[in-house]
């Protein structure tokens, strides 16, 4: 998934008992696997994967349970959970107003995400295995 790959295409996910679904109608941006501390506890691994989207695009039903905490960066980064599942849907973050991240697991077909990045490797660790290319 890249920033042309996603033109024309509708994404859906949701979360794992199916309480919280979303649409992307619009193209996701920036993809990546992030292996900060904070994405580690987030979710439950060595990293979260993840992409940007516009807010607008994002047609979102069911009522998200959010969590703050401050992100390696400084900015202060909201997630929402399902309150039912506990699926980590999505993120909002301080510094990328009108954008959301959505984790990609919560894609309906995963296999359309494509990560073209690693962020803060050097908080990962030896047994989580990303790709050293990204």
């Amino acid at each position: 998934m890249d920033e042309e790959s996603g033109e024309g295409e509708t994404l859906t996910g949701g979360c794992a008992c199916r309480s919280i679904r979303y649409v992307l109608s619009g193209a996701p941006g920036f993809s990546f696997h992030c292996q900060c501390r904070s994405c580690q506890y987030l979710s439950g691994t060595g990293h979260a994967s993840a992409f940007i989207c516009r807010s607008d695009d994002l047609g979102l039903s069911g009522k998200l349970t959010w969590y703050d905490r401050p992100a390696p960066s400084g900015n202060t980064v909201k997630s929402g959970f399902c309150p039912t599942c506990g699926t980590h849907v999505l993120n909002e973050n301080t510094g990328f107003a009108d954008n959301f991240f959505l984790t990609a697991a919560t894609l309906d077909d995963p296999s359309q995400f494509n990560p073209t990045k690693v962020l803060y490797r050097d908080e990962g660790h030896h047994w989580d295995l990303v790709d050293p290319e990204s």
